[in-house]
């Protein structure tokens, strides 16, 4: 549980979390909890959270106003706590279940899907049950699961405890399943996009989009891909020495100065 003492505070807190809900007090020094509450819900990010106002007034023009500005409930004081909770949970699961399906609207052009920690699915769009459907034949989308191998493919993932913009591939025969991670929400669905990859392709991209020659475009992609010089060089059979050589160009040409930056664009070209 996190406490801010005014209005203000609580804005400035919003910057570097974001709460499952907020209980707001009315009466605040500087900035009221109703203009709190206006500027909070002005924020497109915010507008699922759900805010319970908690205060002495009690007239119905007050009730009306935390309403009007975005407020789900009242809760008068003294606060009763067994009541507080009850209202708390409720308004929890309302929330999180409007949230996943309003997850699930704006994504629902795209091939995406959200699944719990246990790799579960919580929805995929059509456009994830299709292409699920038809890079391994057998699997409904009914099923209520994901694909093996897919689904062990994302349990590793999960397992790692991966940043947005992390990837995972299995083999689908003669294409490549690709989930990049979106987000983490608050209600705990772990959102993914998929894409539906043949070898070559992603080399493609990363040579058009970046200006680069089919090998510098390869050498990105298996760097982007998490793996080490050495490793690269194993991999496309050529030293060390030359796999830094492309990275110098790589650097160059892409207007960075390190891997990282590299591989940062390099996933975001990848996952648009």
């Amino acid at each position: 549980m996190l406490i801010a003492i005014d209005g203000m505070a609580a804005l400035d807190l919003l910057k570097s979390v974001t709460p499952d809900l907020i209980l707001m007090d009315a009466v605040m020094p500087h900035l009221d909890g109703f203009e709190t509450t206006r500027r909070i819900k002005g924020d497109p990010a915010f507008q699922h959270l759900p805010i319970i106002f908690m205060t002495g007034l009690t007239e119905t023009e007050h009730v009306v106003r935390g309403l009007n500005v975005g407020g789900i409930d009242f809760v008068n004081k003294p606060i009763v706590i067994d009541e507080l909770l009850a209202r708390i949970r409720v308004h929890l699961a309302t929330a999180r279940v409007a949230h996943g399906s309003q997850l699930a609207l704006d994504m629902s052009g795209r091939p995406a899907l959200a699944v719990d920690a246990a790799g579960e699915p919580h929805w995929l769009t059509p456009a994830a049950g299709g292409m699920l459907e038809r890079l391994f034949p057998g699997w409904s989308s009914a099923s209520g699961t994901l694909p093996e191998p897919f689904l062990s493919s994302v349990r590793e993932l999960q397992a790692s405890a991966p940043a947005p913009g992390a990837r995972t591939t299995v083999a689908a025969g003669e294409r490549t399943l690709e989930a990049s991670l979106l987000r983490c929400t608050a209600a705990g669905q772990w959102v993914f996009r998929l894409a539906d990859r043949h070898e070559g392709e992603e080399k493609t991209i990363l040579a058009a989009q970046h200006g680069l020659t089919s090998r510098e475009a390869e050498v990105l992609l298996w760097i982007s891909r998490g793996k080490q010089n050495r490793e690269v060089s194993e991999i496309l059979q050529i030293s060390p020495r030359t796999v830094n050589k492309h990275l110098e160009q790589i650097f160059e040409k892409m207007g960075v100065e390190n891997r990282a930056s590299a591989t940062a664009i390099a996933v975001t070209t990848l996952t648009r």
